[in-house]
């Protein structure tokens, strides 16, 4: 049996981030998270490339636009959807999530998921703490892992004669 396991290794690699701007005190936590850890792994800065966009609901167009340029490996998305006392959470939230893995498995190109949906403001603040398992920095890691995984499931196959 053949196992990959693939790294969140970073040099070369060119990346999108796509953050909402709403619930600004949560997404830029995760932001941060999120540029540490793909700077920690090796990405240069000056290939990250960042936009920002209304709320979680934009976010899987950001990402559509940013991946038909052809220029990254890889695009994170990063909001926080608070359910509140309507229906509107669901909604958001549920369309963003399948949008956004619609995106990925369509285009092939990783779209790591870095939107949280919590239940209130203390759970996204714990959520994006950086003491606290930062959701911004797991989303950076699973993104580089998915980059890292394309590439070894490619080379896997060219050995084998196919």
């Amino acid at each position: 049996m053949n196992e990959i396991n693939p790294q969140p290794h970073g040099t070369g690699r060119r990346i999108g981030i796509a953050v909402a701007r709403f619930n600004a005190e949560v997404t830029e936590m995760l932001l941060d998270g999120c540029r540490e850890a793909l700077v920690d792994r090796g990405v240069a800065d000056e290939d990250i490339t960042l936009v920002r966009v209304p709320g979680a609901w934009e976010l899987p167009l950001a990402c559509q636009h940013m991946i038909a340029t052809g220029r990254f490996d890889a695009v994170i998305a990063l909001g926080a959807v608070v359910r509140g006392e309507t229906a509107h959470f669901e909604f958001i939230s549920g369309e963003c999530a399948r949008a956004l893995m619609q995106l990925s498995a369509e285009t092939g190109v990783p779209v790591a998921f870095g939107v949280l949906t919590p239940e209130n403001g203390d759970q996204a603040r714990y959520r994006a703490d950086p003491g606290r398992g930062n959701k911004g920095r797991e989303a950076a890691v699973a993104a580089l892992e998915m980059i890292d995984l394309a590439e070894r499931v490619a080379d896997a196959g060219a050995g084998d004669g196919s």
